[in-house]
C-alpha cells in the first residue's frame, strides 16, 4: 500500500512539474500569445496566478490582441 501512494505522489508531483513548466514556458514566450496549449493550460489555473500569467502576456505582447482567458468580454482589450 506504501508502495502505492509512492507511486501515485510521485506522478501527481511529475505531472504537476511538467504542466506547471510549460505554462510558464507560454507565459514568458516572445513569439506567440496564441499558443493552444498555453491558453488551455492558463485557463486551468488558479484566479491570481491566471491574473499574473495575463498580466505577463500583456507585457510582452499588449499591442496585439488578447489570447483567450485574458481578454475582456468583446475580446478586443486585454483586461
Amino acid at each position: 500500500m506504501k508502495t502505492l501512494i509512492r507511486i501515485l505522489s510521485t506522478i501527481v508531483i511529475a505531472a504537476t512539474a511538467v504542466l506547471g513548466f510549460r505554462w510558464y514556458q507560454y507565459v514568458d514566450n516572445r513569439q506567440s500569445p496564441f499558443d493552444e496549449v498555453g491558453i488551455a493550460l492558463n485557463a486551468m489555473m488558479p484566479g491570481p496566478v491566471r491574473q499574473w500569467g495575463c498580466d505577463r502576456l500583456k507585457f510582452t505582447f499588449g499591442k496585439g490582441l488578447p489570447p483567450r482567458g485574458c481578454a475582456t468580454s468583446d475580446g478586443k482589450e486585454w483586461k
